[in-house]
């Protein structure tokens, strides 16, 4: 499982500190490592800013496992100050009842999809394509701690960098940048990028 590091810094501008009564979904993500091992990734997303969370990866998501990733995931909303009033779902047999109950104790409504009606999850959904096609199909991916690595490096990708069209080109944890209307500036302009996951992710700025 993914755990957060202590003394983890407040979270961005955009957070759910900041936004009252949000809404969040979960899935899981099916992947197979090199090692021939069958991986189950649980995933939370909220709605309104974006922001996304990683909350594990195990080969074996027994009833114990996703207790701990939800009561994981309920004191880190806590931490953030996130008001969440609902979960969205699907009726994965993965998810306990007591993933329910833990979720009720936080004043946390699960809301479950219909059955096999996708696009009633249809951002959580965007999600998992985004994180097959920009991560888990490009990554030979050796074993399940590798996979945790890749994870973590995507997950501060997706809140920290990647633009959101939706956020109007802002990340869900970083403000869009300030727009260069110097014409001085444009033709002079120099971007840095870093390279993420031996160049899998890009990460460009501009240079001081």
């Amino acid at each position: 499982m993914i755990r957060r590091p202590s003394g983890r810094p407040p979270h961005g501008p955009t957070s759910c500190a900041r936004k009252a009564d949000a809404l969040l979904a979960c899935d899981f993500i099916e992947t197979v490592t090199l090692n021939g091992q069958r991986q189950y990734i649980l995933a939370v997303i909220e709605h309104t800013a974006r922001r996304v969370r990683v909350l594990g990866t195990t080969a074996h998501p027994s009833a114990t496992w996703v207790t701990q990733a939800i009561q994981n995931l309920v004191m880190d909303l806590d931490d953030a100050g996130c008001r969440a009033r609902f979960l969205l779902r699907d009726r994965d047999g993965k998810c306990p009842a007591i993933m329910d109950e833990i979720l009720a104790e936080a004043d946390i409504k699960t809301v479950l999809t219909g059955i096999r009606m996708p696009r009633m999850n249809s951002i959580m959904e965007r999600w998992v394509q985004s994180c097959r096609r920009e991560l888990l199909d490009r990554c030979l991916l050796w074993n399940e701690r590798h996979l945790r690595h890749a994870l973590r490096e995507y997950e501060h990708f997706y809140n920290q960098h990647r633009a959101h069209q939706t956020l109007n080109q802002a990340a869900p944890l970083r403000p869009a940048p300030d727009p260069i209307t110097d014409p001085g500036r444009i033709i002079d302009l120099n971007i840095r990028r870093r390279d993420r996951l031996g160049g899998v992710l890009h990460e460009y700025s501009h240079a001081a």
